[in-house]
C-alpha cells in the first residue's frame, strides 16, 4: 500500500512543483542530479530551474525524514521545509557554475515532520540555477 501511495504522491509533487514555479521542468541533457530515492522516497524532483517547490501529503511521523537538494549553474538556493505550519528545515546550497554539483541535506528525527502534508520551497538566486530534490523516510 505504501508503494502505491508513494507513487501517487511523487506524481502530485512533480505537478505541484511545476505549478508553483509557473513553468515546466527544463530537460536535462545529462540527466538528474539526484537519483530516484527508491521505496523510501516520498518526493523526487528530478530537475527544475529557478524558484519552485513541492507539496505532499504522505509524511509519517514514526519515521525519520531526510531532505536532500542538489544544484548547479551558479548562485545558490535557499531551501525551506514546512510541516503543519512549523519550519522543520532550512538551509542554503551553493551551486557551482561548472565542474560539479552542490549538495545540501537536512536529517530530521522521527516525529519532527508531522503526519500528512508538508511543503518545500526552493528560492533560487537566478532563474537559470538548476536543482533537484528528494525527500525520503528510511524504514
Amino acid at each position: 500500500m505504501r508503494t502505491k501511495k508513494t507513487a501517487a504522491l511523487t506524481t502530485l509533487a512533480a505537478l505541484v512543483a511545476a505549478g508553483l514555479a509557473g513553468a515546466g521542468p527544463a530537460a536535462a541533457a545529462d540527466g538528474g542530479m539526484l537519483p530516484h530515492p527508491g521505496p523510501d522516497g516520498l518526493v523526487w524532483v528530478e530537475e527544475f530551474r529557478g524558484d519552485g517547490g513541492v507539496a505532499s501529503g504522505g509524511a509519517w511521523d514514526s519515521l525519520p525524514t531526510v531532505l536532500t537538494v542538489a544544484c548547479d549553474g551558479g548562485g545558490d538556493v535557499r531551501v525551506t521545509m514546512d510541516s503543519k505550519g512549523t519550519i522543520v528545515a532550512a538551509f542554503d546550497v551553493k551551486c557551482p557554475v561548472s565542474g560539479g554539483v552542490g549538495v545540501g541535506s537536512a536529517s530530521m528525527a522521527a516525529g519532527v515532520v508531522r503526519p500528512g502534508d508538508f511543503t518545500i520551497v526552493v528560492d533560487a538566486s537566478a532563474q537559470t540555477t538548476r536543482w533537484s530534490l528528494t525527500v525520503t523516510q528510511p524504514e
